[in-house]
């Protein structure tokens, strides 16, 4: 997919929801979760329009949030857009079956022509598990199963799989193929757990820090190991690993303002409520709440701990904010922030250093050179999927063997 502008090749910049609905506490109304849906398609639909390249939504299946079903949110979002890069924020490999996140997901990257990749995570809301018959106090060997599996999926024809989660796969097929049948660039996104950092370094896949409600020193650790540990399993050097970065920000057009505003909202926020002050909180973890340039400001110190990296996502919907008020800060990102931020770091990048993480077109050259992508063909309906051989024409059908990358 081609960029709208080269300046976009710089580093990637978007927005991601958590798909709260939070009261507002200077008005005292919450949101129906109609109005929150529809307020959220608006934001995606506005961060494009603003200039942003990514636009994340969040998997929650519990009150207060309504996002339970990401792909059909961004299929629809897909639609209405043309440039906008969609993502999750995260989607659950614990709770979720890996054949249903291979099947959705290669629909939706078809639907979005590529333009879609995907974040991996645990989850951190304990009686999600039970509800669907997994237990949290296996959330890690559970999320490193399932994606052993999911990466299988989208890379094999036929699959025989047997693991101590779910129940075997003799001789399976995920459909639809990935698109081109390359698969989604994933990234895996962790709080506090090396493991995960381990196992997106083991694949060559992206690392996405949550980097919200810790001291950036803490996400560093994590980041540190994984650009080692990316190294070390032969996917480029410790500079070529893809790196993306949560924050949180609240803009306005000087920092007085910016304060007065945010203040209600951060005082009554659930996730800050009853600790830091909002000038603490400030203080000790990526929060930036200010003026433009202060937003700039802060953010450009990740750099200064991080180094190069390739998407800088911000939340800015979250804790109530009505939805006038987030549109005006997608308007104030996308025109006094994110284009001061693009050239900065662009004049500091070092030029070993990918500027972005791969696009569907990139990954496509990377397999296919100057070769036609696969587009895979069923052959003649048979009934079934379970038969071992591959079911389209242009695999060998003994043995169900792979195509294209392992």
């Amino acid at each position: 997919m081609a960029r709208t502008t080269a300046a976009k090749d710089i580093m990637e910049f978007g927005v991601f929801t958590v798909s709260d609905i939070t009261r507002d506490p200077t008005t005292d109304k919450t949101p129906s979760e109609a109005e929150r849906i529809d307020a959220t398609v608006e934001i995606a639909l506005a961060a494009e329009a603003n200039g942003f390249d990514v636009f994340a939504i969040g998997e929650h299946h519990n009150p207060p949030f309504f996002s339970s079903s990401p792909t059909t949110f961004l299929a629809y979002v897909a639609a209405k857009t043309t440039t906008l890069k969609l993502s999750t924020s995260t989607t659950l490999i614990t709770t979720n079956d890996p054949v249903r996140i291979a099947e959705e997901y290669a629909l939706l990257q078809h639907l979005a022509k590529g333009r879609m990749d995907l974040m991996l995570g645990r989850g951190n809301t304990a009686p999600v598990y039970p509800w669907f018959g997994q237990d949290i106090r296996a959330a890690l060997p559970l999320a490193l199963e399932n994606y052993n599996l999911l990466h299988r999926l989208w890379r094999e024809d036929v699959v025989d799989f047997e693991g101590r989660f779910r129940t075997p796969l003799h001789g399976f097929t995920s459909t639809p193929r990935p698109l081109d049948d390359v698969p989604p660039f994933v990234w895996h996104g962790s709080i506090r757990t090396p493991e995960i950092a381990e196992q997106a370094a083991y694949y060559g896949d992206g690392f996405f820090a949550n980097h919200i409600f810790a001291p950036s020193k803490h996400s560093l650790r994590l980041i540190n190991f994984y650009r080692e540990r990316y190294e070390h399993y032969g996917h480029g050097s410790a500079k070529q690993a893809i790196v993306g970065l949560g924050g949180q920000a609240f803009v306005a057009k000087n920092s007085q303002d910016a304060i007065n505003h945010f203040r209600p909202y951060f005082d009554s926020a659930p996730v800050y409520g009853n600790g830091p002050s909002m000038e603490d909180f400030m203080d000790m973890t990526p929060l930036s709440v200010g003026s433009p340039q202060q937003i700039i400001d802060k953010t450009l110190t990740f750099r200064e701990t991080f180094g190069d990296y390739q998407r800088q996502m911000f939340l800015i919907d979250h804790a109530g904010l009505p939805q006038h008020t987030v549109l005006e800060q997608i308007e104030l990102l996308g025109s006094e922030v994110i284009p001061v931020l693009r050239k900065e770091l662009a004049a500091k990048r070092d030029p070993e250093v990918p500027k972005t993480a791969p696009t569907h077109a990139e990954l496509v050259t990377a397999k296919y050179g100057d070769d036609e992508p696969r587009q895979p063909r069923p052959r003649a309906n048979r009934g079934d999927n379970v038969t071992g051989g591959s079911p389209y024409l242009d695999s060998p059908e003994a043995g169900g063997a792979a195509f294209g990358l392992r």
